[in-house]
């Protein structure tokens, strides 16, 4: 399994994703100049996965407002996705969803992106962070047993995209509001004499 670099260009899909429950092509070039969430998770009528995509969907709107999509991706096709939207969220369905669902039947995306279990065809609970230019800037995976937390997702996207607007690094627990410091050694000292 190839992984992939951050730094990177974030390879393109385009696939049959379920949004809004309907069936449409989506790109990731159709996303240029936003952020992207990318979330893998292994497969649909699963355990943690609901818990996870449910809890994404319920924050999309938090994300978009600061220029992210959130976009979930598994080796299931999209008829298998609009089925387990129509399972109540009391069973461990979805329900509605508010973000796009990709299909990746063939297995291609989760290839692409390094994050194929070739023994069992399910994509890895991986999460990747894309810029606006399309570059990888973050990647995480988890082992299948422990979901991830929708607002250390958030935390971060916001992280890199203050970096990236002030050309500022954030320290350990930055939160949107906080300081960040310049890279060289006068803004380290400057951090650390005001550190509280």
């Amino acid at each position: 399994m190839k992984m992939l670099n951050l730094r990177s260009m974030a390879p393109d899909f385009d696939t049959i994703a379920v949004v809004a429950g309907g069936f449409r092509n989506l790109a990731l070039r159709d996303l240029r100049g936003r952020y992207v969430l990318l979330v893998f998770y292994p497969a649909d009528f699963s355990f943690v996965c609901p818990t996870e995509l449910q809890a994404f969907s319920d924050r999309a709107l938090e994300f978009r407002n600061v220029g992210c999509e959130v976009v979930a991706c598994s080796t299931d096709s999209h008829f298998v996705h609009c089925a387990w939207m129509g399972q109540p969220r009391k069973k461990g369905g979805l329900g509605d969803m508010d973000i796009p669902m990709l299909a990746d039947k063939s297995m291609k995306i989760a290839k692409d992106y390094g994050v194929l279990d070739e023994k069992t065809g399910l994509a890895l609970r991986a999460t990747f962070i894309i810029d606006r230019e399309g570059l990888v800037r973050q990647i995480t995976i988890n082992d299948n047993g422990v979901g991830r937390s929708v607002d250390e997702s958030l935390r971060l996207v916001q992280a890199f995209q203050f970096s990236d607007e002030f050309g500022l690094v954030c320290p350990v627990n930055w939160r949107l509001g906080a300081k960040g410091m310049k890279p060289d050694e006068d803004g380290k000292v400057d951090y650390f004499k005001n550190a509280s």
